[in-house]
């Protein structure tokens, strides 16, 4: 199932460790097939408060996903971003097909409105 890294980076300084970070980053996500699905962009306000940049990057898998971000190349520069960029990273999965919003009640027991569980 297709796998999701995400960055929300609340603040970045752009400095010479990040353009290296930059320049670097895409050599160590061909070998996994990871790809930019968005990298930063404008965004469109339209609930809530929303700061930063938004970094989404597409793998096959969750396994690939993690054995690149384990990776020795790409260990070797995170450190340029972590130095210069605070935010949330975290993997999540792609749901599966077809799929309704409803989908996540199945197995949850909602309580009934008006009516005390």
């Amino acid at each position: 199932m297709t796998t999701y890294a995400i960055a929300h980076l609340h603040q970045t300084e752009l400095c010479a460790e990040i353009v290296e970070y930059l320049e670097k980053i895409d050599g160590t996500l061909a070998p996994f097939g990871g790809r930019f699905i968005i990298h930063g962009g404008r965004v469109e306000q339209l609930e809530g408060k929303f700061r930063g940049n938004l970094i989404v990057i597409e793998f096959d898998d969750r396994e690939r996903a993690r054995t690149w971000y384990r990776s020795p190349a790409y260990q070797a520069i995170l450190p340029l971003r972590t130095r210069h960029a605070s935010g949330d990273v975290f993997f999540i999965d792609q749901v599966a097909q077809p799929h309704r919003a409803t989908d996540i009640l199945e197995g949850i027991r909602v309580p009934t409105a008006g009516v005390a569980p």
